[in-house]
C-alpha cells in the first residue's frame, strides 16, 4: 500500500531540523503533562481517603497516639497531628523560654500552620508543569506552523509551481503542528483545573482538621461545631484527650 504523501509521516520525512525539534518538544510536553495528571490524580484520591479516615476513625479513638496510628504512614493528616503533638511537647519542655513570648495557642497554631503549608506544597508540586504546557503548547505548535508554511512557500516560489496540489500538501502538513499544539494544551488545561479543585478540597479539609486539633490541644476537646455529630453517635471523638506535654 502506497504511503500517503500528506500527514505526520510526510511532515516528519520532509521537515527540517526546526520542525522535527518542535514536534519532539510537543511530544515531550504531552508526556510530561499526562504524567503529572495521572500521578497527581492518584495523590488526590489517596489524600481523600486519608481525609475520610481523619474525619471519622481518628476521632473514634481515645488517645492521640492511637488516633495517629489509625491514620497510618504517608498520611498528611497524620503529619499534621504529629506536628501538633510535637509542638505541645516542645512548649511544655521550653515553656520557661516560650511562655513570655508565645502562648500555647499561638505556638500550636504556628506548628499546625507550618505542617499544613508543607502538605500544601506537596499538593502544588508539578502544577507549574501543567500551567506551562497549557499556556505555551499552542504557541509552540503555531511556531512550527509558521516555520513550515514559510519554507513551503519558499520551496513553491523556487520551483515556480503554484498549483493547488503543490500548495495544499506542504501547507496542510505545516498546519498539523497547530493541531498538535492544541492536542497537547487542551488536556493539560483541563487537568490543571481539575487538580486545582481537588487540591482546594484537600487543603480545606486539612484546615478543618487543624482547627479541631488546635481546639483539642488548647481546650481539651474538639471544636463545638462537631458536638452534634458526636451526640448522634458518630463516634467517641469527645473522649479523645490531648495530654499537654504528652
Amino acid at each position: 500500500m502506497e504511503a500517503s504523501p500528506y500527514g505526520l509521516e510526510a511532515l516528519w520525512g520532509q521537515g527540517d531540523f526546526v520542525i522535527k525539534s518542535v514536534a519532539v518538544l510537543l511530544v515531550a510536553m504531552s508526556i510530561a503533562s499526562w504524567y503529572v495528571i495521572l500521578t497527581k490524580a492518584l495523590q488526590i484520591l489517596r489524600f481523600q481517603r486519608a481525609a475520610h479516615a481523619a474525619g471519622h476513625q481518628f476521632w473514634d479513638t481515645t488517645s492521640l497516639p492511637e488516633g495517629i496510628a489509625t491514620l497510618g504512614t504517608e498520611n498528611p493528616f497524620a503529619e499534621v497531628a504529629q506536628a501538633g503533638v510535637s509542638s505541645m511537647r516542645h512548649h511544655a519542655a521550653h515553656k520557661g523560654h516560650l511562655h513570655d513570648q508565645l502562648s500555647v495557642s499561638d505556638w500550636v497554631t504556628l506548628s499546625l500552620r507550618q505542617a499544613i503549608d508543607e502538605v500544601s506544597g506537596k499538593l502544588q508540586a508539578g502544577m507549574a508543569v501543567l500551567a506551562s504546557v497549557g499556556s505555551t503548547a499552542p504557541f509552540v505548535g503555531l511556531f512550527g506552523t509558521v516555520w513550515g508554511i514559510y519554507h513551503a512557500l519558499v520551496s513553491i516560489g523556487t520551483s515556480g509551481q503554484a498549483s493547488i496540489d503543490k500548495v495544499a500538501g506542504p501547507v496542510g502538513e505545516a498546519l498539523i503542528m497547530t493541531a498538535l499544539g492544541l492536542a497537547v494544551a487542551i488536556p493539560a488545561t483541563f487537568g490543571y483545573n481539575a487538580l486545582v479543585r481537588g487540591n482546594k478540597t484537600i487543603i480545606a479539609k486539612l484546615n478543618k482538621f487543624g482547627f479541631d486539633l488546635h481546639a483539642l490541644f488548647v481546650t481539651g476537646s474538639r471544636s463545638s461545631n462537631n458536638e452534634p455529630d458526636q451526640a448522634n453517635g458518630s463516634g467517641n471523638g469527645a473522649k479523645l484527650v490531648a495530654v499537654k506535654g504528652a
